[in-house]
């Protein structure tokens, strides 16, 4: 569900068509790069600033299922790191042929968790020249609110809410953080933050089947909703959200699919879902809806496709648990997630690594036709 596109206005921006066509433009502010190597994707994001924020003019998104085996073996397998180095080598290639004045990558739960993680990065760092830092929870949940920063404070979506509950779904976890928003100065702070160790790759690989079936469904909901108990007793979220002071957002695959369904898109459209509200209704009906298509109708759905069906239904349950407990009839979707947040950092602070090594460090192989036109 990645697309190349305008940060600010949603307008979509020219892909790169061959290599020779890139001209760098030596009297702009340079070009930033963001790398987000999750448990189930590897993304890049390449951007320019802008007076509000930034310009996306490169994207790459792919599926390399590097936690796949990890909830049983405790390691990242041979071909799992065999598949991400790859499309690392296309990130690094797409870098390679830009004008950056700073990248930063990051990796999450996946790494964090395997045994030969550290190993796994050593590696990267040895074939591509990526330097990927290993991220906490905690700066995951920050990227996370800051990549959505711009929603929580539109009035236009929550005029009267001071505090939000901001939940992405991932592929080995899923990551709640509780903020706090001082709409008058345009700021928000992270009062609290939790990462469950429950996402779509860990909870299809536990369930396999039965996730397609009601009872097995029910019993991931159930699973997701007891580890979120706890992070509700200490922060009371429930006794702010009766008191109408607390939006609901969710910025990953498994929302922006719901959104899609309720929608009704013949295809997946980040202009159309991107800020849009979902209404806890509708919601609940898509996920009723996809359920019935069943392992087949999902892989054709062009919302979800071969790639991701298996991963529907889980996460499907990991957010009918998160509404459960926090029962916000609005949610707000977010498809932002923490190449946005990395970028908006870069462009403000310029914490991340400075250009002069990522020319020499990158080894990237020539651009193939496929590697071009992979979105």
């Amino acid at each position: 569900m990645d697309n190349t596109m305008s940060w600010r206005d949603g307008q979509e921006e020219a892909r790169l068509s061959h290599v020779s066509a890139f001209r760098p433009n030596h009297g702009s502010a340079g070009m930033y790069g963001a790398i987000d190597l999750g448990t189930n994707n590897c993304r890049l994001m390449i951007a320019t600033p802008t007076a509000n924020g930034f310009r996306v003019v490169d994207s790459f998104s792919r599926i390399v299922r590097l936690g796949e085996g990890l909830q049983s073996t405790g390691c990242l397998s041979p071909a799992a790191m065999d598949r991400t180095v790859e499309a690392l080598h296309i990130c690094a290639a797409r870098m390679g042929r830009r004008r950056l004045r700073r990248y930063r990558a990051v990796a999450t739960e996946a790494c964090r968790r395997a045994i030969n993680g550290a190993d796994f990065i050593r590696r990267v760092r040895q074939e591509t020249g990526l330097d990927i830092t290993v991220i906490s929870p905690r700066e995951e949940a920050e990227l996370a609110m800051e990549s959505c920063a711009p929603l929580l404070h539109d009035d236009r979506l929550s005029p009267s809410r001071t505090r939000a509950v901001l939940f992405d779904i991932g592929g080995g976890s899923t990551e709640i953080a509780w903020v706090r928003m001082d709409r008058r100065a345009r700021r928000q702070e992270l009062g609290g933050y939790l990462s469950l160790p429950a996402g779509v790759i860990t909870l299809a690989e536990q369930f396999g089947e039965s996730a397609f079936t009601d009872s097995g469904y029910r019993q991931m909901v159930d699973l997701v909703t007891r580890q979120l108990r706890t992070f509700e007793n200490v922060h009371c979220i429930g006794r702010e959200i009766s008191r109408g002071t607390v939006s609901l957002m969710g910025t990953s695959g498994t929302v922006t699919t719901l959104a899609s369904i309720a929608l009704s898109l013949s295809r997946y459209s980040r202009m159309a879902v991107d800020g849009t509200i979902l209404l806890s209704g509708p919601a609940l009906d898509a996920i009723r809806t996809l359920a019935a298509l069943g392992p087949s109708g999902l892989r054709q759905h062009p919302c979800v496709g071969p790639d991701r069906a298996v991963y529907v239904m889980p996460g499907c349950a990991i957010f009918e648990a998160i509404h459960a407990i926090w029962p916000v009839p609005e949610i707000i979707v977010a498809d932002r997630g923490l190449r946005d947040g990395m970028l908006l950092r870069m462009i403000h602070d310029s914490t991340a690594m400075p250009v002069p090594s990522l020319a020499s460090a990158l080894r990237f192989p020539p651009l193939s036709a496929a590697d071009l036109s992979h979105p």
